[in-house]
């Protein structure tokens, strides 16, 4: 029957039926969302659980258990501050209130005029070099409030 396949609703969503029958291919079309939009839009939720017939929680519940999908647009410039124990133990919760106060947003959250997005990260790998942060793609060690200010005014320029 017709109404059994799975159909597209939006122009380019043909994507995600490229990657139906193949192993991993619910993740698979996650990724290929993400690479395209910057994020999994929540109307790409139903389109993925009929295509790969699963229930729309069970999506949700990937996308939500992996850090790298997210379900609004980031900023132009993303800010990870490692949440780990031996960057906590160096001073990362001040690092990271102080980042959000500067910027006037929560964890996880974007500037309003969508320039910056801060997030948490649980270990960057910079354990010894703590408190670490990865600013632009950069892994950083040994981060101190001057150094994320200028990070966060190059960015906002």
């Amino acid at each position: 029957m017709a109404d059994d396949h799975f159909q597209p609703r939006r122009q380019g969503d043909d994507l995600i039926t490229k990657f139906v029958g193949e192993t991993g291919g619910l993740m698979r079309a996650l990724n290929a969302l993400q690479a395209r939009d910057g994020y999994v839009d929540a109307a790409n939720v139903p389109l993925l659980a009929k295509a790969f017939n699963v229930t729309k929680a069970e999506v949700k519940g990937v996308i939500s258990f992996y850090d790298d999908f997210t379900k609004a647009p980031k900023g132009e410039h993303v800010i990870r501050i490692c949440q780990a124990e031996a960057c906590q133990a160096v001073g990362a919760r001040g690092l990271t209130a102080h980042a959000l106060e500067k910027l006037g947003i929560g964890l996880g959250d974007t500037t309003a005029d969508g320039k910056i997005t801060v997030e948490a990260v649980y270990c960057l790998g910079l354990c010894a070099s703590g408190p670490a942060a990865m600013v632009g793609g950069q892994l950083k060690g040994r981060v101190s409030a001057t150094c994320l200010d200028k990070a966060i005014e190059e960015a906002g320029q």
